[in-house]
């Protein structure tokens, strides 16, 4: 991996102009659903607003498992700017001479250009979060004021999602710039890659968590009532599903896909020679062990192997809910896209396996885990347990 000795980690020079480049970005989605809602009560925009920006984040995720998937995470080599400029234009001549210095190392023109969309995508997000948090406290406290001026009345939803939320998920995306940031600074450490990734699923569970609250409080509707069973059922696949993405982001990030090329054997074995002590060494850079030494090729098998194995137990546990939620009235549509997902993440799955681990695949095999973490997130609030009912049963 090259060096970049004479270019700074940190250069918060361009940093003005990658921020005005996001609001910019975010210009566009603001006048679309201001157009789209013109005339609309507060709670409907902010709805609206809300849905899209959950749409928006879900494209800056495959955006960013297309940037890892590339080698683009180190196309600039400093942060949060190229070499020190707003955009790969203005780093031309540094892009060039790395590029002709390595031809095929991590810096090249089109390599700078995706990592600075993705820079600018995520700007663009924050922005819309910016919005969306300032929003949200100024409905509430004049619902709250006018509530309080003329007695109770319709407030259409604005005091019944907390502004808290948005304010967290603010708080949140600033987390992850954090981790994009160290990506880069820290030349793709494994566990901080990992950990921008989860970061991504966690931005999605809480805007679509908004997102159903607020089309609650628009619809005038609550939550779906369900057996008691079925909401554990609902939190225990979800956790498995949070432990299924943190091992495939762990072999992602340790370039561990090819390691086993074959289905249902891996190297010709049911239990290949592993190694989970290396393969599970944390805190490490990319490549090496914290002694200094490499990882070795067991070390890469049991972490290829253990997502591997972990996975039949999630899609067991998804194909039982995806059921249990098909046969609940009221839930039948996450029950169908759930277990439409699953069946997507299988096949993906399987060919980057076999057939080399394709781009298409991979990246769609990104997004499948966020659209689950979305379905999954929908029916945990589009629900609420039924303390009256007399089925536990799971």
């Amino acid at each position: 991996m090259m060096d970049t000795p004479a270019q700074p980690l940190y250069d918060l020079s361009p940093l003005f102009w990658l921020l005005l480049v996001g609001v910019l970005t975010a210009l566009g989605p603001l006048a679309w659903v201001g157009w789209r809602n013109r005339g609309a009560s507060s709670g409907r925009r902010l709805q609206a607003l809300t849905v899209l920006t959950l749409f928006l984040t879900f494209d800056l995720v495959l955006f960013g498992a297309f940037t890892r998937l590339t080698d683009s995470g180190l196309g600039c080599p400093d942060w949060p700017g190229c070499y020190g400029n707003a955009s790969p234009m203005g780093a031309h001549a540094d892009i060039a001479a790395a590029q002709a210095a390595m031809p095929t190392g991590p810096v090249t023109h089109g390599k700078a250009w995706v990592e600075m969309v993705h820079r600018y995508l995520a700007s663009g997000v924050g922005f819309l979060l910016i919005v969306l948090t300032v929003a949200s406290w100024v409905g509430y406290r004049r619902a709250r004021a006018a509530r309080t001026a003329h007695g109770r009345g319709l407030d259409d939803g604005l005091t019944a999602v907390s502004p808290w939320w948005p304010t967290v998920t603010l708080v949140w995306v600033c987390i992850q710039g954090a981790f994009g940031a160290l990506t880069v600074t820290m030349k793709l450490f494994p566990a901080i890659v990992t950990l921008h990734l989860l970061g991504g699923l966690v931005l999605l569970f809480l805007l679509c968590a908004q997102a159903v609250l607020r089309t609650h409080a628009v619809q005038q509707r609550g939550p779906v009532a369900v057996p008691p069973g079925l909401r554990r059922l609902l939190w225990g696949v979800f956790a498995l599903l949070a432990v299924q993405v943190a091992l495939g982001g762990w072999v992602s990030t340790n370039y561990a896909v090819l390691v086993c090329t074959e289905f249902p054997t891996c190297q010709g074995s049911y239990w290949p020679p592993m190694d989970f002590p290396q393969g599970f060494q944390i805190w490490r850079p990319l490549g090496l062990l914290q002694d200094g030494s490499h990882i070795s090729f067991a070390g890469l098998t049991a972490i290829h192997y253990a997502h591997r194995l972990f996975a039949y137990l999630v899609l067991l546990g998804m194909a039982v809910l995806a059921w249990r939620l098909v046969h609940t009235p009221g839930l039948r549509a996450q029950g169908r896209w759930l277990g439409w997902l699953a069946l997507l993440q299988l096949a993906t799955g399987l060919s980057n396996v076999v057939l080399g681990w394709p781009l298409v695949a991979a990246v769609l095999h990104t997004g499948g885990a966020a659209a689950l973490t979305v379905v999954l997130t929908w029916a945990l609030y589009d629900s609420q347990a039924d303390v009256l009912s007399p089925r536990v049963s799971v």
